[in-house]
């Protein structure tokens, strides 16, 4: 499966980055796609705000924005995997080109723009597929969008009993104005009308996440995780791509417009996590560390910083699906060697 998948990796990258993805992805649709076939080691096993993971690496949303391969990508091995961003209405995105790989870098630059076919297509793709696995829902807001907040009630009652959680994504640097949703004031009431439209509800509960985004504040941090406290949210995922760009990038698209992702984003969305660690300690908001991800040790160290869970998507890119499988049996030998027999018991070792 390894030879194969990371030969199909390299003749994808010499592709346009949107093509490739595109092909990708409908590979995957098409049932062509690899497969795990071992079972995970337990001591992978994790529970994230009742949600039971064989394993603890999942999928980041971007890769299937429209639901159209969820099974196909449990099949790579994650333990988890969410589709998204979705908005309530189908929107086209930004102009072509918006999607670079920054090789020397490891790294890649999106300006995507939330494009997806809208909320009725995803809920009727997710309505057809049987349930298996966990999947998760990243919902957005529209770009022109008079009440962005209520974008997200309206995405999540339309898929609520569908998925088997929730990311409120208010931290997408591609939609102009959308970050101004974590301030202390705007995020209060959309955390709240989220917590009340989700009381009302039926049918088996479901966590709600909030994705953050890197380019934050030791500060914010405290406050965020306050609001989610006040209003039940389970979980934050930190953190979405970073509008800066370090000094050591060396591509000659380093100074494309978008969302930064991948390997120079590992430190400072590390960084980010232990704050939020920090300001919820181990009673507080269930963490998932993202950004920068490419080995078992990335993995450890987000986990050792805070995160019950991890998400990963650039590193594909470059590694191709047999990362997956790497991660995973180096993160359980890490595991071992320091003597921890679970996830659990690694979180916030640091």
């Amino acid at each position: 499966m390894s030879v194969l998948s990371d030969t199909a990796t390299v003749l994808l990258r010499t592709l346009d980055p949107e093509t490739a993805h595109g092909l990708a992805l409908k590979s995957l649709e098409l049932g062509l796609g690899p497969r795990q076939r071992a079972s995970d080691d337990p001591v992978l096993a994790v529970d994230l705000c009742g949600l039971r993971l064989a394993n603890p690496v999942g999928l980041a949303a971007g890769f299937d924005k429209d639901a159209r391969a969820p099974d196909a990508l449990l099949d790579l091995g994650f333990g988890f995997v969410e589709c998204g961003g979705v908005t309530p209405r189908p929107q086209p995105g930004n102009p072509r080109p918006r999607l670079f790989r920054l090789t020397e870098d490891r790294a890649v630059i999106n300006r995507m723009g939330f494009n997806n076919e809208g909320l009725e297509a995803f809920a009727g793709r997710l309505t057809r597929r049987p349930r298996r696995g966990v999947l998760g829902v990243n919902l957005g807001a529209n770009k022109d969008s008079e009440d962005r907040t209520g974008d997200y009630v309206v995405g999540l009652k339309r898929l609520w009993g569908l998925a088997d959680y929730f990311a409120v994504n208010i931290s997408s640097p591609n939609t102009p104005g959308l970050r101004a949703l974590q301030s202390a004031e705007a995020l209060d009431d959309l955390l709240g009308r989220v917590a009340e439209a989700r009381s009302a509800l039926t049918g088996p509960p479901a966590p709600v996440f909030l994705k953050v985004a890197p380019d934050l504040q030791e500060a914010d941090a405290e406050i965020i995780t306050e609001a989610c406290r006040r209003h039940a949210i389970e979980g934050i995922i930190v953190s979405n791509t970073t509008l800066d760009r370090p000094a050591s990038l060396r591509s000659a698209h380093a100074g494309e417009t978008g969302g930064l992702s991948g390997a120079p984003l590992k430190e400072a969305s590390t960084r980010v996590l232990r704050w939020f660690r920090q300001a919820g300690g181990p009673t507080g908001p269930a963490l998932i560390g993202v950004g920068g991800i490419a080995s078992g040790a990335d993995a450890y160290a987000k986990i050792r910083a805070g995160a019950r869970a991890v998400q990963l998507y650039s590193a594909l890119v470059f590694e191709g699906p047999g990362l997956v499988g790497r991660i995973k049996r180096d993160l359980a030998t890490r595991l071992r060697a320091d003597g921890f027999n679970s996830v659990e018991a690694a979180v916030g070792a640091d």
